[in-house]
């Protein structure tokens, strides 16, 4: 079943996606939740009506987002973690303590599941990487140094 989802929704797709769902997964929960209307002529027409709207705002989205990718490039974050005698440290620095530093680096609010840490788990002291996605479209690639506190 062809639908038009009006919300986002995890690993299916954004908002005004048209998607291809099985019929029971659409009319048993992505309908009645309000995540999305049925694909129709009349909800076509809504559709071309939002993304008309839609494309205004993008372009003024667009420069505030490449302001945002350019003060996420510039700096290196560091994050603080306690450490053992081998430099290495105690749990593991995750996605959320790279969302901590770039709100405090960066003036950046960012959630941290859209954060995907390049190099897996971080467990030792040294430089790493990091793919933030904002918005849509934009990901942007985040270095960032864990030092010992």
């Amino acid at each position: 079943m062809n639908v038009i989802l009006l919300k986002n929704v995890e690993k299916l797709g954004y908002a005004d996606d048209v998607v291809n769902v099985k019929n029971g997964f659409a009319l048993n929960y992505l309908i009645p939740q309000g995540y999305a209307v049925v694909k129709s002529e009349t909800n076509l027409k809504e559709l071309n009506n939002r993304l008309k709207v839609r494309e205004k705002k993008e372009a003024k989205l667009l420069e505030r987002l490449q302001e945002i990718t350019a003060r996420l490039q510039e700096s290196t974050l560091k994050i603080g973690a306690k450490v053992g005698s081998t430099d290495k440290i105690f749990g593991s620095v995750t996605s959320y303590h790279v969302a901590e530093a770039i709100r405090t680096a960066a003036s950046v609010e960012v959630d941290r599941r859209k954060i995907t840490i390049v190099e897996g788990e971080v467990k030792v002291l040294g430089n790493y990487t990091a793919e933030v996605t904002i918005g849509k479209d934009h990901k942007v690639t985040v270095k960032f140094e864990v030092v010992a506190e």
